[in-house]
């Protein structure tokens, strides 16, 4: 058994097959996509006794082997395709004990493919509380299969579940019922014409709408018999083939399942009453949002100015302890900043992440897709909407790729279209750095007035999609409709181990993904930043000695260089107590001729670097585009960061700390941090500061409406199969941004 066993998880929607996953894989998985398709692929790496190795797939949730939508032919085509890399040795049905008798009719699908398969019934933990009992070797028997019944809360039952895995050929492959007596004349016919195949297999590919790569579609259709059958006849027969599955299972669960009611204790009900209540369903919805906001500013603080300062410090220590040059240059301002940009976000990432997953696993999200779907249709979205729409806080790709499950193409294309309006986690460390520099630290009835704001955009970003999506309704001339179903889990404490793989995987995904742009987009500025296209670069030694010897330190500020010279003016009138006193420039200077010869160089050093940045390649790049953006309250260093974050939001920050990093020396350890940098920024002539609260909320409006991530343009290109889409989204959401951000700036300043 030297082969790596492939191990397929197949199961319901909320039926713990992710927790049977992460038991079974821990922190051994990835994430990735089927190739050529974007549905989300899970896979990990389970060891077995004996040395084995098992390849365990995560299969997309599916209640049936009738496919009504991409998630579900996924698996269908892969349990139909031997030649597949992925084609399972054994197949594992995930169950829910409280629910097993839904979940049993995909198993017997399954088992009808002669594939080894064992039924995983979970949540054994709560057997007692729901008053429910099985018998085991009965229901092993009645379903020619091995049961392993486990509770991956408890941690019971996986190393039995590992055994049956590496005995998976001692496992019975006959199915468990004979479905071909629905029709024995049209199966018969069937298995005839192709007495080589699977007689079940051939019955999924004449009804289901899926490609197989091993069957020849053409070579069924052509056998005269079967052309004569209607589709509405095909689809009569698929429900009596599930009436009967359900017979077989009500009466092997009648002989083998005991439910006692008087002695299950279940609040699910009185909780639901509260928590989807019309009107007070709402107020805890928002009250545990306003909850999460605080906690990511609160509890993400202290880990983020520790991570702040020690990049500082790394890279002053790199400038002073390395000889100087462009080697030392690139670490201290390109790659160290890159890096900053990418690690202190990793507190208020994981903290957001957190509280999601303990959403999800406590059963409550379930409730919010729901209390929410009573307003959505008014709106053009189906029920189903809200999936994306939520899980667009985390990110808009996965988010636009679960609009898959929508079967109404009009639904599902406005969804599409409106959901990257939702705040997702990249839009996070825009936000967060941008509210703690205009918005005060001040609460109010004990609620943090940042916090506040941020749970403001979230909410600005979510009407913004029902608005657009009520318009699209009304536009678009396509007509279809769906229904919407949704199961409620029963709620239950969340799984520590789940939530923490969670979290360790989504941030990985944001370090090694998201991080990687991030610090490729501070190199490729820094080299713009350090190459020069005119005399004004090469001479900026010259012209700035020129400049104070004819005018005095004061002059400086003719050249794009002010915050030193700002900041020394704020020390100089603490120091003589004159608060409101303007300075000459002969106390500027006499001020700083009084100072050591190591300042004076300081500020000459600083004045040379923030010359060579305005006239390098990346200040050309920045000046050309700034006309478009002052109106907005923008200067040229924001402009760059605004283009270059179209890669992806986030690098927003990590741009403006390399830009910040070339353009200025900085005077102190303190001063050096990215937050410290953007305070300090000012206006080159009129000596105010560039992030004031007019700017501040400017750009939060730009980042709640622009849509500055080119990934999901390609991946909405791909879903929708065209650039129609994408390209209106894009000139649609920053025709918004920049409107918005206009009116705001113009209407504050």
């Amino acid at each position: 058994m030297s082969k790596q066993l492939n191990v397929a998880l197949i199961g319901n929607p909320n039926t713990g097959k992710t927790s049977v996953f992460n038991a079974l894989t821990g922190l051994n998985q990835k994430v990735g996509n089927y190739p050529g398709i974007t549905v989300e692929k899970k896979e990990g790496v389970c060891k077995l006794p004996r040395g084995v190795k098992a390849h365990i797939l995560d299969l997309p949730g599916t209640y049936s082997l009738n496919a009504s939508s991409l998630d579900e032919n996924v698996v269908i085509e892969l349990l139909l395709n031997k030649n597949d890399k992925d084609y399972p040795d054994v197949a594992v049905v995930v169950s829910d004990v409280e629910n097993l008798k839904r979940n049993l009719l995909l198993f017997t699908q399954i088992k009808d493919l002669n594939i080894p398969t064992i039924l995983v019934i979970n949540m054994a933990d709560r057997m007692s509380r729901k008053g429910i009992s099985l018998d085991i070797p009965l229901l092993e028997k009645e379903f020619k299969t091995k049961i392993a019944l486990i509770s991956t809360r408890k941690n019971t039952g996986i190393n039995e579940l590992k055994e049956l895995i590496i005995s998976y050929k001692r496992i019975d492959t006959t199915p468990c019922l004979n479905t071909s007596e629905i029709d024995t004349d049209y199966f018969n016919g069937l298995r005839k014409a192709f007495p080589n195949q699977s007689l079940y297999k051939l019955w999924l590919v004449i009804t289901q709408d899926v490609n197989f790569k091993n069957i020849d579609r053409k070579a069924i259709a052509d056998a005269t018999q079967f052309q004569t059958k209607s589709k509405s006849y095909l689809k009569r027969l698929q429900q009596k083939e599930t009436i009967k599955r359900y017979q077989f299972i009500n009466n092997a669960l009648k002989k083998g399942q005991k439910i006692d009611l008087s002695s299950a204790t279940d609040l699910r009900i009185k909780l639901d009453r509260i928590l989807t209540h019309k009107v007070w369903g709402y107020f805890i919805f928002f009250a545990i949002l306003l909850l999460i906001f605080q906690a990511i500013f609160d509890w993400s603080s202290v880990p983020q100015d520790w991570i702040e300062g020690t990049f500082a410090s790394l890279s002053e220590l790199t400038k002073n302890s390395l000889p100087a040059g462009a080697f030392t240059s690139l670490i201290a301002e390109g790659i160290i900043p890159g890096l900053s940009g990418i690690f202190i976000f990793i507190p208020q990432i994981a903290f957001l992440f957190l509280f999601i997953s303990v959403l999800e696993e406590s059963g409550y999200m379930s409730r919010v897709v729901f209390l929410l779907d009573r307003g959505m249709r008014r709106f053009g979205l189906s029920g189903k909407s809200v999936v994306p729409l939520i899980s667009g806080t985390a990110c808009a790709i996965p988010a636009i790729m679960a609009t898959r499950n929508i079967e109404s193409w009009k639904e599902r294309l406005i969804t599409i279209l409106v959901t990257p309006f939702t705040t997702c986690s990249a839009r996070l460390p825009v936000y967060a750095i941008i509210i703690a520099l205009v918005i005060p630290d001040d609460r109010y009835l004990g609620l943090n007035a940042q916090a506040l704001t941020l749970m403001m955009l979230y909410l600005i970003g979510f009407a913004a999609a029902i608005i657009s999506a009520y318009i699209l309704d009304r536009t678009l001339k396509i007509k279809s409709r769906s229904y919407f179903v949704i199961e409620m889990p029963s709620y239950k404490l969340p799984m520590f181990k789940n939530v923490a793989i969670n979290v360790i995987e989504k941030t990985k995904s944001f370090v090694f993904g998201a991080g990687k742009i991030i610090l490729a987009i501070s190199i490729i500025l820094w080299v713009l930043a350090s190459v020069g296209i005119n005399d004004s670069f090469k001479n900026a030694d010259e012209i700035v000695t020129s400049a104070i010897s004819q005018n005095g330190f004061n002059e400086i500020q003719e050249i794009s260089f002010q915050n030193k010279i700002t900041r020394f003016k704020n020390h100089l009138k603490e120091e003589a107590e004159i608060d409101q006193k303007e300075l000459t420039t002969q106390e500027i200077n006499a001020a700083v001729l009084q100072k050591t010869p190591e300042f004076k160089q300081a500020v000459i050093d600083d004045a040379v670097a923030a010359s060579k940045l305005e006239n390098s390649a990346l200040g050309t790049v920045g000046k050309v585009i700034e006309p478009v953006i002052k109106p907005l309250g923008y200067d040229w260093k924001i402009g760059i960061a605004l283009v270059s974050s179209f890669a992806a939001r986030e690098v927003f920050i990590g741009t403006l700390a390399t830009i910040y990093s070339v353009g200025s020396e900085g005077d102190d350890e303190e001063g050096n941090t990215i937050t410290a940098k953007m305070q300090s920024e000012v206006h080159a002539r009129s000596g105010k500061k560039v992030f004031t609260f007019a700017t501040g909320i400017s750009l939060l409006l730009f980042y709640a409406f622009a849509m500055q991530c080119m990934s999901t343009l390609a991946i909405v290109k791909k879903e929708t199969n065209s650039w129609k889409w994408p390209i209106l989204q894009l000139v649609t959401m920053s025709g918004i941004a920049y409107l918005a951000s206009l009116i705001a700036y113009q209407f504050i300043k």
